[in-house]
C-alpha cells in the first residue's frame, strides 16, 4: 500500500504563486545573457570578433581594449548627485532623512543610477529593518538586474510581482518572490524550491520600485546607454589599436632582404642554421664576399606609419562623443589649439542637459522608494509623503562667483527672501553646509534679541523692588 503525502502549504507554493514564480525566473533568465554583454561592455571585458585578415598567428593572442562606453556612462552618473531629501509642503523631513541616512542612499542611489544607465534598469526593494520594532528604520536595498525581475503594470505605473534569485554561501540557490500580500522566501532543495520565510504582511503592494533609463511607450522595461552603435564603434577602435600593435612591431623592426649572399651567412660556426632573430640584430652586419668578389646587397622594406591608425582612433572618438553626448576630450582627443574655458563648458552642455532629464527621470521612483518604506514603517502613509522632494546638486560646473551672483541678482529683485534655503541651494552649498548657515542664523537672531532685550532694560527707568516680600503662609 502506497502512501501519499501531500505537499504542506507553509513549505510550498501555491499554484497561482509557482506559476508567477516560474515565469519570472523564465524572464529572468531570458535577459540574463544580454546583461552579461553590456556588463563585458562596461568593464572592457567584451570578446572582439577579430577579421582574421592583418593579424598574424603569432599575435591572435593578444587582446586590446578600449573603456569609452565606461568613460561615456561614469561622466553622465557622477553628475546625478542627491544632496537633500524633503517633504514638498515644507514639513520637518528629520525621517526621510533618517531612512535615507539608515540605508546609506547618499552613496547606495549611485549603484542604483550607475546600473540603470549600464543595463538600462535597475531596482530598490523596500522591506522590514533588522531589529524587528517599528522604531527601526525600513530596510532599502538597490537590487541588479542580473538577480532581480518584476512584471510591471504600465497603466498603474506599479509593480505587480518580483522575484530576486541569487547563491547563498556553501553554493545555495535561494530565491525572494515578491508579491502584494506576502513576501516569500525560498531555498532549491532536492524536491524543488521549498519555503523557509513567509511574511504575509498584507499591505497590498510590491515593495519594489523599478528604475528604467530611456524608456519609450513600446518598452517601458528600459534601454543602456550602451547602445549597438556604441559597441560597434568600441570594437573598432579596439581593431583598430589591434592593427597599430601589429604595425609598430613592424615600424620598430622592418623587414629586410639580403640579395646574393651565401648560405653559410646564415649558419653558426657548428653549421646550425641560426635564429632568425639572431640573424636579423647581428649576422647581416658582417657579411663575406662572394666567389666574384661581390658584396651582397642588402635592403629595407619600407614600413607602414602607425600615425595612420592614430588619425582613426581621433575619427572614431570623435563619433563616439557623439554617440555617449560627452565632450571630445573626455575620450582622449585632443587638438594642437587647446580649447577655451567657454568652448568646454559649451561642448559640456548636451551632457548637461542629458543629466538634468536623468535627474527629473529618477525623483519619481526615489519618492516612491521612501513612500513605501514610510508605509513598511507606520502601515500607512502619511498626507505629507504625497509630496516628497528629491534635491539634486548642480549638473553643470558654473564657477562660484557665478552661482553668487545669480543668487545674489535674485535676492535684491525681491524674487526669493534672502534667508531662503533655495538661495543657498544656489550658492551650491550642500545639505549639511545648508544646516550648518540655518544654526548659525539661529544663534545670531538670538545674540540680537538678547542685545536688543538688554539695550531696552537699560534705556528703561527700573522699577523700585521692596527690600523684602512677606509672604503670609497661613492662606
Amino acid at each position: 500500500m502506497t502512501l501519499s503525502i501531500p505537499d504542506l502549504p507553509l513549505l510550498t507554493l501555491d499554484d497561482d504563486e509557482r506559476h508567477t514564480f516560474e515565469a519570472l525566473r523564465g524572464e529572468l533568465q531570458v535577459h540574463r545573457w544580454q546583461l552579461d554583454i553590456l556588463d563585458a561592455y562596461y568593464n572592457s571585458d567584451q570578446v572582439l570578433d577579430d577579421l582574421g585578415i592583418s593579424i598574424p598567428p603569432q599575435l591572435r593572442g593578444l587582446h586590446t581594449v578600449i573603456g569609452w562606453p565606461q568613460v561615456g556612462v561614469d561622466a553622465l552618473e557622477s553628475r546625478l548627485d542627491i544632496d537633500a531629501i524633503r517633504y514638498a509642503d515644507g514639513s520637518s523631513s528629520a525621517e526621510l532623512t533618517e531612512i535615507w541616512s539608515a540605508n546609506q542612499l547618499w552613496h547606495e542611489s549611485q549603484l542604483a543610477h550607475l546600473d540603470a544607465f549600464v543595463f538600462g534598469r535597475a531596482y530598490a526593494a523596500v522591506g522590514t529593518g533588522g531589529c524587528g520594532t517599528s522604531k527601526c528604520p525600513p530596510l532599502i536595498t538597490v537590487e541588479s538586474p542580473r538577480d532581480m525581475t518584476v512584471f510591471y503594470d504600465v497603466r498603474s505605473r506599479a509593480v505587480t510581482a518580483g522575484l530576486r534569485e541569487y547563491v547563498e554561501e556553501g553554493d545555495v540557490r535561494a530565491a525572494t518572490l515578491y508579491l502584494p500580500e506576502s513576501t516569500i522566501s525560498l531555498i532549491e532543495a532536492d524536491r524543488g524550491w521549498e519555503i523557509i520565510d513567509r511574511d504575509d504582511h498584507g499591505v497590498g503592494l510590491v515593495p519594489i520600485v523599478r528604475f528604467s533609463n530611456r524608456q519609450r511607450t513600446a518598452d517601458r522595461m528600459g534601454k543602456s546607454e550602451i547602445t549597438p552603435a556604441v559597441m560597434s564603434i568600441t570594437d573598432a577602435a579596439c581593431r583598430t589599436l589591434l592593427g597599430m600593435e601589429v604595425s609598430r612591431e613592424f615600424f620598430a623592426a622592418p623587414q629586410r632582404y639580403i640579395l646574393g649572399a651565401s648560405e653559410g651567412a646564415f649558419e653558426d660556426q657548428e653549421g646550425n642554421p641560426v635564429g632568425a632573430w639572431e640573424t636579423y640584430i647581428g649576422r647581416v652586419l658582417g657579411l663575406e664576399r662572394d666567389e666574384d668578389g661581390q658584396l651582397p646587397e642588402v635592403g629595407q622594406f619600407a614600413a607602414g606609419d602607425p600615425s595612420a591608425f592614430t588619425r582613426v582612433l581621433d575619427q572614431y572618438a570623435r563619433i563616439m562623443a557623439t554617440q555617449l553626448s560627452v565632450p571630445p576630450q573626455f575620450l582622449g582627443y585632443t587638438t594642437d589649439n587647446p580649447a577655451s574655458a567657454d568652448a568646454i563648458r559649451s561642448s559640456e552642455s548636451q551632457l548637461i542637459k542629458k543629466a538634468e532629464r536623468k535627474q527629473n527621470l529618477f525623483s519619481t521612483p526615489w519618492a516612491d522608494v521612501l513612500r513605501l518604506a514610510l508605509i513598511w514603517r507606520h502601515g500607512d502613509m502619511p498626507e505629507s509623503a504625497r509630496a516628497i522632494d528629491i534635491g539634486w546638486t548642480n549638473p553643470a560646473t558654473p564657477t562660484v562667483s557665478a552661482q553668487t551672483d545669480a543668487a545674489v541678482k535674485l535676492v535684491a529683485a525681491g524674487i526669493i527672501p534672502a534667508d531662503s534655503d533655495v538661495a543657498l541651494e544656489m550658492v551650491g552649498l550642500r545639505e549639511e553646509q545648508r544646516a550648518r548657515v540655518r544654526a548659525d542664523r539661529r544663534r545670531s537672531e538670538g545674540r540680537q534679541l538678547l542685545q536688543e532685550i538688554g539695550a531696552r532694560a537699560n534705556a528703561e527707568p527700573s522699577e523700585e523692588v521692596p527690600d523684602a516680600v512677606v509672604v503670609d503662609e497661613s492662606g
